[in-house]
């Protein structure tokens, strides 16, 4: 689905992100830890097309990313800026399907965008059906008319993640999403995004700063150096499925992940020597 091959982006002499190589597979969910700095952010907005790379390559379903592809979707850390305060949580949601169309239906039916003979709906009638099962999927069904203003933190982080996912994305990435989030609430997100992701078989690249997250969440768990932040490892995440906040925690394999991707996060914080 993705593959990204010696990507390198520089601002001027800093060099935040040097010779990132790495694949993602279909419907697989991978995660991107790594020390303050070490430029993850830079890395997920390469891969969206928001930024152009100094050199290096991404691929995305077979095509080059030169600008933002239209089945991509980015759910950012803080929610309280991507959302339109004047815009109803409805309307917020189909948004991107005004420029897009709807998206494209992956089975033709409701489920993944309202279509017709598998093209997608363009109405608004159409984009209005498309965000309200967005926001159902997020279990949002009944604030559909509120607005942002209107919603707690979590909630509007549920806007923000449903928004991204009416327009039914090959590839969702996610920067820090959860990052501003009690332990409580980025909990019942992190379940949120597992089961959106088993039920649409949707491909995920989430970007966290908590290693407790990124294996409970993870297919495979990529760990970034110190910057020009490079990838020093990646680490299968074999636990059994569907996970549980509290039994998946209590695993013994869960306990032996979190302490080889931490101490892999440590090691790189070291500075090098002189």
């Amino acid at each position: 689905m993705l593959e990204v091959t010696g990507l390198t982006r520089a601002y001027g002499s800093h060099v935040a992100i040097a010779d990132v190589s790495l694949q993602v597979a279909d419907s697989e969910l991978v995660t991107i830890v790594g020390p303050s700095g070490c430029g993850k952010s830079t890395l997920l907005r390469c891969l969206a097309g928001l930024l152009p790379p100094t050199s290096g390559l991404v691929v995305l379903d077979g095509a080059a990313v030169t600008s933002v592809p239209d089945r991509l979707a980015v759910v950012f850390q803080d929610c309280s800026r991507s959302l339109y305060p004047w815009l109803s949580v409805a309307d917020n949601v189909a948004l991107p399907l005004r420029r897009n169309g709807g998206g494209d239906a992956k089975h033709g039916d409701a489920k993944h965008g309202d279509a017709k003979h598998g093209r997608p709906d363009r109405s608004r009638k159409g984009r209005r059906q498309s965000a309200l099962a967005a926001l159902d999927s997020v279990g949002l069904a009944g604030f559909a008319d509120r607005y942002p203003w209107q919603l707690s933190g979590g909630m509007q982080q549920r806007v923000a993640i449903a928004r991204a996912l009416a327009c039914d994305p090959v590839l969702l990435l996610m920067d820090e999403p959860f990052g501003s989030m009690d332990a409580q609430m980025r909990e019942d997100l992190e379940d949120l995004v597992l089961r959106v992701r088993a039920e649409r078989d949707i491909t995920i690249l989430l970007v966290t700063h908590d290693i407790d997250e990124s294996v409970y969440t993870g297919d495979r768990v990529l760990v970034l150096s110190r910057g020009p932040g490079t990838v020093v490892a990646d680490v299968p995440v074999d636990l059994p499925a569907p996970r549980d906040q509290i039994a998946t925690k209590e695993l013994r394999e869960f306990a032996r992940l979190r302490a080889e991707v931490s101490r892999l996060v440590r090691a790189s914080k070291q500075p090098e020597p002189i």
